[in-house]
């Protein structure tokens, strides 16, 4: 085995170079560019932070104006509602009326008609001389008849009829059942004066008979 002999060579021509700087000048220098490249860093995290917060603010500033924007707006239409007070305030008195007056209709009954209709049924010659009614109020309930046979009611007609011919009540009590609400009726006594028959009827009637008038129409 043969070993190669290492042998120094010179640089002839070149530029003599000698260090002369002591060992803590160069770790001086050494420690100012890790200095510098410190604080080059943090500026360029307090750049960074500030850009953030520049961002921030100015979204910031946008959301407050936007906020004014929509309070500005709000305002507007508050003021533009203001114009309106007395037609809501109208529409509101119109519903407690409808409501008042479907209240106090619950238990209305069309008496003319509904009279016109008891005439109907009497046969030609046959009149009505006088008349009595009884009903229900919408704060308070009919009294209802104990006997058991009788059904409920709402209200009570007593009717006087008269006849130049002896009338045929049983006939008259066939012809009420065609009324609206008829519940049952009962025939007085016949009573003949001056030539003039009079008979007396009292019939009950129930809630059929009401006309309904100011109920709520379906869809309403």
């Amino acid at each position: 085995m043969s070993r190669t002999k290492k042998t120094a060579t010179a640089v002839v021509g070149g530029l003599p170079r000698v260090d002369l700087l002591p060992p803590e000048v160069r770790a001086e220098r050494r420690s100012g560019v890790a200095v510098r490249r410190a604080w080059m860093g943090v500026v360029g995290v307090a750049a960074v932070a500030g850009i953030a917060v520049g961002g921030a603010t100015l979204r910031s500033m946008e959301a407050q104006d936007e906020l004014l924007v929509a309070q500005s707006d709000t305002q507007q239409l508050l003021l533009e509602q203001g114009k309106y007070t007395e037609v809501r305030d109208t529409k509101t008195d119109i519903t407690l009326l409808t409501a008042a007056q479907a209240v106090a209709g619950a238990t209305e009954i069309a008496w003319p008609s509904y009279l016109a209709q008891i005439q109907a049924t009497l046969p030609a010659g046959v009149t009505i001389s006088t008349i009595t009614i009884d009903q229900a109020s919408p704060i308070a309930d009919y009294t209802q008849s104990e006997t058991p046979l009788q059904g409920t009611r709402i209200g009570t007609v007593t009717f006087t009829a008269q006849s130049e011919t002896l009338p045929s009540v049983p006939d008259w009590l066939d012809g009420l059942t065609t009324l609206p609400g008829y519940t049952d009726a009962t025939p007085g006594t016949v009573a003949l004066e001056e030539g003039v028959y009079a008979a007396t009827v009292v019939m009950h009637i129930d809630q059929r008979a009401f006309s309904n008038r100011f109920a709520p129409k379906e869809g309403e």
